[in-house]
């Protein structure tokens, strides 16, 4: 291998000065006829691939030439020639040994915590998070995570905004129901309107009314019939959340002030300030009113009333660890269980739209 090495560097010398000494008639002829050959072969590759020795070939043959003339010696543009110089003066001249000056940056783990303490509680300030840190066995300077704060945008705490909706609803979930109107439109294009209520803690949902004129008196009849539907559980219940549809008079308000729940009213056009609520219009609308042509008020009344009960009774929820409103606990089982299929059954609900499963008796 080395003799084949030599013997290539040496025929390369000796070409290079069999050039050099060549009369400047036979290198001009030399000169045009490897033009066109270089002509023709980039008619057949249009874009050829340069390796990193023709580019370094390249870049020092360009050095004994006036820049003028690049454009038509080399067979790429003046651009890239410096950009191949760019790189190769940036892959040597990386100062990978050298240290910056200073303390050691933060680790960035460490500051994704901090940012992540600041947002969950709204009340701590940066001496707060820092003493939290402490307690970790993160040794952080307070200078250094007010640093991080303010880089962030994130005021100190005084001046920080108080709980967000979704931070005020979870503390409060047990003690909270909410309520909402949605539409539904039939076969005739007749629509209707359907008051729903779920509460925040077990989900359970309950089916107000339907009707095609939600009056004033109308509203407040349906929170009766829901406070005598709670019965004793109502007096677990402190916030009510509802937005500021009209149709929510103060006499409903009364209704549940009697009770000694609290109305809270949501911004306007703020549906994540009754997210929940909204969540279960839109599980109802893709689940069955999507699936399924109303024809009338009864015939609508019907399908909810049967849902609301499924609901209830039998589909999951990821909010409480995938179970139903009114089931507590989950039983068990191994999964071997499941080895005989026919000790799982299913009931059609909604006319077959919806699937439950139980288990043989």
């Amino acid at each position: 291998m080395p003799l084949a090495l030599a013997y290539m560097i040496i025929r390369f010398v000796l070409s290079v000065v069999a050039v050099l000494v060549r009369g400047d008639v036979s290198k001009d002829v030399e000169l045009l006829v490897l033009r066109h050959e270089n002509a023709v072969l980039r008619r057949q590759v249009p874009r050829p691939r340069y390796g990193p020795a023709d580019r370094i070939w390249f870049a020092a043959l360009s050095r004994h030439l006036p820049r003028r003339l690049w454009s038509a010696v080399f067979p790429v543009t003046p651009a890239t020639i410096l950009r191949w110089h760019r790189r190769l003066v940036t892959r040597k001249w990386t100062y990978s040994d050298r240290r910056r000056p200073g303390r050691p940056s933060m680790v960035a783990a460490v500051k994704q915590l901090i940012l992540r303490m600041a947002r969950d509680n709204p009340r701590w300030g940066h001496r707060r998070i820092q003493g939290e840190l402490a307690r970790l066995g993160h040794q952080v300077a307070p200078s250094t995570v007010w640093e991080i704060l303010n880089a962030a945008g994130i005021d100190p705490a005084p001046r920080r905004s108080g709980p967000t909706w979704r931070q005020f609803l979870s503390a409060q979930t047990h003690a909270m129901i909410a309520c909402d109107f949605f539409t539904v439109d039939t076969t005739v294009l007749k629509r209707l309107y359907v008051l729903v209520f779920i509460e925040h803690g077990t989900r359970m949902l309950h089916l107000a009314g339907v009707t095609a004129n939600p009056t004033g008196p109308w509203v407040t009849q349906q929170a009766r019939n829901l406070a005598m539907d709670l019965g004793p559980r109502m007096d677990s219940l402190r916030f009510l959340v509802r937005d500021r549809d009209t149709k929510f008079t103060a006499a409903f308000d009364e209704v549940f002030r009697a009770c000694g729940v609290q109305i809270i009213k949501t911004p306007p056009r703020a549906p994540r300030a009754n997210a929940i609520c909204e969540r279960v219009v839109r599980t109802l609308r893709r689940e069955v009113l999507d699936q399924i042509l109303i024809f009338n008020e009864k015939h609508l009344s019907k399908i909810l009333t049967e849902y609301v009960e499924h609901y209830d009774d039998h589909r999951p929820h990821q909010s409480r660890g995938q179970r139903p409103p009114h089931v507590e606990t989950t039983v068990a089982r191994p999964i071997t269980d499941l080895a005989d299929l026919r000790s799982v059954q299913r009931q059609p609900i909604l006319g077959g739209l919806i699937s439950q499963y139980h288990r043989a008796a």
